[in-house]
């Protein structure tokens, strides 16, 4: 059918002519030359507007293809408020409702036995490149691998930067290994506890997890025996593990650890778990992630943080040195060089030579006397 009617008649040589709409009876029709030139210029219009309708057409349906592609696929950076996961893979097709940054679509959780952070920073590249070619997978592939036979999912945990240069390289680095979560933070060492109680925020919202992990990059960890820590049955549903350490309260400014609240704690430290690792289960995690910002003290210390943080609710304190071996034995779980080094000692080439002896890497998950019973 024709885009558009005209109203036009010619008279045919074998009738008379007739009246026209357009024509007096009393004349006979002559041609206009002033349209005989304007018909061919209308049908090229109609020619030129059809085929740009059909472009249009076919490139609305490209698009409507590509965006219902990109909302059935998965999505690979999960955004929530100010943080992100440069590792998850989750359906969108779900909505729980509210606005978590990521156009007021928030996906559900990935349900977890454990979510385990490792805190990193900008100047911790050849650390991380240690913890790659050990325990630590080195592909999204194998992390998710190491995720489903453990139940436990593994992270690199980093603020932000004003320095673009540095900002630039960890993007290099999110596209290569993907398995970063990504905090809206200031990265700086003397602001650890603010990115501490921003992580466990992160955490919370970004996984459901029976236990949340925070680790430094700078220890020798099992997943498989962290794994079979976590799994055990425990009476009290708020527990906080690690090794716990008391110890007198540093004031003197030029010392390390120097603690600039000091007085309002005495002359000895509370109980509280040793920093390269401990963890907390959910409901604890869960009043972290629901106090006002500014609500929480900070101390100078992130590991005395986090202790003045449990004394204020009523929590199980559990110590487990296992968490803290200084070598490999059929039962630690995390080795680092208490107490020289808050970690190991020159990570980067003390991660490797670990790794290569079998008592870390290779020895099974439970020695064999717990394996009989």
């Amino acid at each position: 059918m024709p885009l558009f009617s005209h109203r036009f008649s010619t008279a045919s040589s074998s009738s008379p002519a007739s009246p026209s709409y357009y024509s007096k009876p009393s004349k006979s029709h002559k041609p206009n030359s002033s349209s005989s030139y304007a018909s061919p210029r209308i049908h090229i219009a109609i020619i030129f507007f059809s085929i740009v309708s059909v472009f249009i057409g076919i490139a609305g349906t490209i698009f409507a293809i590509s965006s219902a592609g990109a909302r059935l696929g998965p999505v690979s950076v999960y955004r929530c408020g100010g943080s992100k996961d440069t590792s998850r893979v989750v359906s969108t097709s779900r909505k729980l409702g509210g606005d978590g940054g990521n156009g007021g679509v928030l996906t559900e959780r990935r349900k977890l036995l454990g979510f385990v952070g490792i805190q990193t920073s900008f100047d911790s590249g050849d650390r991380r490149a240690s913890l790659r070619s050990t325990w630590f997978p080195s592909d999204p592939d194998a992390l998710l691998r190491l995720e489903q036979a453990t139940g436990l999912a593994f992270r690199f945990v980093i603020g932000q930067s004003k320095d673009a240069n540095k900002m630039a390289e960890l993007e290099k680095e999110i596209k290569k290994y993907r398995d970063f979560v990504l905090l809206d933070v200031e990265e700086e060492y003397l602001r650890l506890p603010y990115k501490t109680l921003a992580y466990f925020k992160a955490a919370f919202q970004l996984f459901e997890a029976d236990y949340y992990v925070k680790a430094d990059d700078d220890i020798y960890l099992r997943p498989d025996r962290l794994a079979t820590l976590l799994a055990k049955e425990r009476l009290h549903s708020r527990t906080y593990i690690g090794c716990m350490k008391k110890g007198p309260v540093i004031t003197d400014p030029k010392l390390k650890w120097y603690e600039k609240q000091g007085n309002l704690i005495g002359n000895e430290y509370f109980l509280h778990a040793y920093g390269p690792i401990y963890i907390l289960s959910v409901e604890i995690v869960a009043s972290l992630a629901a106090a006002r910002n500014g609500s929480l003290r900070m101390f100078n210390n992130e590991d005395v943080s986090i202790g003045s943080w449990m004394l204020s609710m009523d929590v199980h304190h559990e110590d487990n040195r296992a968490l803290c071996d200084p070598r490999c034995t059929p039962k630690s779980i995390a080795v680092w060089d208490i107490p020289k080094c808050s970690g190991l000692c020159n990570p980067e080439s003390r991660l490797k030579e670990l790794h290569k002896t079998d008592m870390c890497s290779k020895s099974p998950t439970l020695p064999p006397d717990d394996i009989d019973q």
